[in-house]
């Protein structure tokens, strides 16, 4: 693999971007979710037993421990972490010396923190997978604020291949679970005619892709299995072609995710992984500035580049065939559809699981040994004493981290397969279970069933003061008005409202999160009512809290086009099912039993309020963004501080410019012939400088660079290379007509 400097770059960017909307997007909801009067109080989760602040740590490791000896409350403490990581993040989105190790350790350190008492709201899959990557991005990252250079490392290509791991782990579990839980949908191809007016929360061109025909839903579903079953293989492949291939299916997939639903940060995290199959190569390509290659190709390299080409042809041929086979699909001219059915049995589909389970293993331990052993080379050929000894041990310590962290995620990665679980080494299930708890591995499986089959169910909350007159309560996001369209909150997770989904797949029971929401809006409490409407006035009971609750149970569908081909009114319709919970009010006996029951009732006093500096600061943010909906205030944060780092890289870029337009000014009377002899000679480029390697200069002047700007990086050496190969071309020319004149 060629080098991935600029992949590199780009994936520690965009994690700090998904730090930032993880942080701001949880910051808005803390007051409605574990406030004093949110509906799962954090303090609950922190039993202060007077044991020693160490045990405590071991026992729940977070920095919310800390919180009373600072003088603050739970809820107040949980803000501030949370804005300190929002500024964190920001703050390396914004400076390439801030993408830092340091910086990425503070930051999953306050996100573990935040997780570590989260409870139900915090419980979902690609919370895990940000704690996971956020780790990786640790050993990832460089240490900029300590060696004061984000110079190229020997190593990087061992850190950063654990991201592919990770990509490969997500992809192909994400596959295997919608076979493996035998879930007819999946194995009937038929998943997607339910899943885009069933999932949690729907965009609205969710609705215009149900109204797809059923023969390209199926045909989806057979797309939907390969990218994530067959094409994870091609990761590790050792012809650059197939990988870059592998990429781009990758994100379309995830691309048409993100356009029909709203998934928060989630598809924005598997986007980023991607970029561990990229190479500075491809990302100069994608900048129009790839580099031209004066070399006459030999026999022997025309020959290797055909063979690449036959492997390369063969293996897509292979997948192809391979998905006609599996899913016998079959073109129909006439109707002009692509017919397709699931040929194989589980119990095949479980052989094959077998035989692939402990193979892919392999090929990831073949696969990191060969990046270690090329860093290890790399680190060999550095001059110098004290700078080889120092990329040598640097070298060890990080391959032995990385092989730690792949040894570790075999134990999540093998639930797949039950076999291939049980004979792991039993050294390397403990060694999980020792880190279990913070989140570095995890296992994955999205979308595992499909449900609402029969229909969407949604639990739509009511109202009343007289009990004679009921009043629905609307959600922001997730579906209720027949006539609203879907929202498109991405990268934002209102986490009720996902919540409020899962509930209405089961009873009340089964949230008992639910109960303390009725309970809490009987009393009127702001903070939760902002978890419906952030605007206040938009809540049908925002001057009086209402005096009767009750909620009910429907069945939701998207609505179809007219017979005459115009678009409904409405874009949903819906059935009432039954009675979801039973017309409470406050001091009703069937509420206070089922508080007592789940622990929902006020257990001590909330700490008084204080006056310090810090707790006064964090209430004055508080009231700033109070009312804004989250949406905006993410998307205006990023697109401020996108625009910063765009106008950066404009700056950057004139740089060179202007310093090239003097040059020239200065010396006119410098021809073509003259750049060529000294571009030959290697005694300097265009500007005057010595012409040394990139990575050499990284690490002699890494400071002054910008790191997470690409053409920056770049733009001084391809101006460079053409104008010393326009030189070189004009040189042979004048050569080859004197040469004419002569004959």
């Amino acid at each position: 693999m060629g080098h991935i400097t600029l992949p590199r770059r780009m994936f520690l960017w965009c994690m700090a971007s998904i730090y930032l909307f993880a942080f701001v997007s949880l910051y808005v909801q803390i007051p409605g979710l574990y406030g004093n009067d949110g509906l799962l109080p954090a303090r609950w989760q922190l039993r202060y037993s007077g044991k020693p602040l160490w045990e405590q740590f071991l026992s729940s490791p977070t920095l919310l421990w800390m919180a009373p000896r600072l003088g603050l409350d739970t809820h107040t403490a949980m803000e501030l972490l949370c804005l300190i990581g929002a500024a964190l993040s920001l703050a390396a989105v914004l400076v390439d010396a801030l993408r830092d190790s340091i910086v990425f350790l503070c930051l999953w350190v306050l996100y573990m923190s935040l997780y570590q008492v989260g409870q139900v709201f915090l419980y979902f899959q690609w919370d895990s997978l940000l704690l996971e990557t956020g780790f990786l991005c640790i050993l990832v990252a460089p240490l900029t604020l300590i060696r004061g250079s984000r110079g190229v490392r020997e190593h990087d290509g061992v850190t950063f291949w654990l991201a592919r791991w990770l990509l490969f782990r997500l992809m192909f579990a994400s596959g295997v679970v919608k076979l493996t839980s035998r879930c007819p949908t999946w194995w009937g191809l038929t998943a997607l005619t339910y899943h885009y007016e069933t999932q949690c929360i729907p965009t609205p061109l969710a609705w215009f892709a149900q109204q797809l025909p059923v023969w390209w839903q199926k045909l989806s579903v057979v797309g939907t299995f390969v990218i994530e079953i067959a094409v994870p293989f091609l990761f590790f492949s050792p012809l650059r072609r197939l990988r870059l291939g592998a990429f781009y299916l990758q994100v379309l997939l995830q691309v048409l995710i993100i356009l029909s639903g709203n998934y928060n940060f989630f598809n924005l995290l598997t986007l980023a992984l991607c970029l561990s199959l990229l190479d500075d190569q491809h990302v100069h390509f994608w900048l129009g500035k790839a580099q031209k290659n004066n070399n006459n190709n030999n026999n022997e390299s025309r020959l290797w580049s055909w063979l690449c080409y036959l492997v390369e042809l063969a293996v897509w041929s292979l997948i192809v065939f391979g998905m006609i086979v599996c899913f016998d699909l079959q073109v129909d001219v006439g109707k002009k559809s692509v017919s397709s059915r699931t040929v194989f049995t589980s119990h095949q589909f479980n052989q094959f699981l077998k035989r692939v389970t402990i193979p892919s293993i392999w090929m990831g331990v073949l696969s990191l040994t060969w990046e270690i052993i090329t860093s290890m080379f790399r680190c060999a050929c550095i001059q110098g004493f004290l700078r080889r000894f120092w990329g040598s041990m640097q070298w060890t310590i990080f391959a032995a981290a990385a092989a730690a962290m792949f040894t570790i995620s075999l134990v999540p990665f093998t639930y797949v397969e039950y076999d291939s679980n049980a004979s792991l080494w039993p050294g390397v299930r403990r060694a999980y279970e020792v880190v279990d708890r913070y989140q570095l591995v995890n296992s994955y499986g999205l979308f595992r069933r499909m449900t609402g089959v029969g229909g969407r169910p949604e639990v739509v909350i009511e109202g009343s003061n007289d009990r004679v007159t009921w009043t629905e309560i609307e959600f922001m996001y997730k579906p209720g008005n027949l006539s609203a369209p879907p929202a498109v909150v991405t990268p934002h997770q209102p986490r009720l409202d996902w919540q409020m989904w899962f509930a209405a797949l089961g009873s009340y029971t089964q949230a008992p999160w639910f109960t303390s929401l009725m309970y809490r809006l009987l009393q009127g409490k702001r903070d939760v009512i902002e978890l419906i409407q952030s605007d206040v006035t938009q809540y049908p009971f925002h001057q009086e809290p209402p005096t009767y609750l009750r909620a009910h149970r429907y069945k939701y569908w998207f609505t179809e086009p007219k017979a005459d081909g115009s678009y409904p009114e409405r874009w949903w319709r819906r059935v009432y099912v039954e009675e979801f919970y039973p017309t409470v009010q406050l001091g009703d006996s069937f509420l206070d039993s089922m508080l007592l029951q789940y622990g929902l009732k006020d257990k001590s006093a909330p700490r008084r309020l204080s006056n310090a500096t810090v707790p006064r600061a964090v209430r004055w943010v508080r009231s700033q963004v109070r009312g804004v909906p989250a949406p905006l205030l993410i998307w205006s944060l990023f697109a401020c501080s996108a625009s910063l780092c765009l106008l950066r890289v404009l700056q950057n870029n004139k740089k060179p410019r202007e310093s090239e337009k003097a040059l020239v000014e200065e010396k006119p009377t410098m021809t073509a012939s003259d750049h060529a002899k000294s571009a030959a000679d290697g005694s300097s480029d265009i500007t005057g400088q010595p012409d040394e390697p990139q990575e050499e200069e990284e690490e002699e002047e890494g400071s002054e660079d910008n790191e997470g700007q690409v053409e920056k990086d770049t733009v001084g050496d391809e101006e460079e290379e053409e104008e010393e190969e326009d030189a070189e071309e004009d040189e042979r020319e004048r050569d080859d007509d004197s040469l004419r004149k002569r004959k």
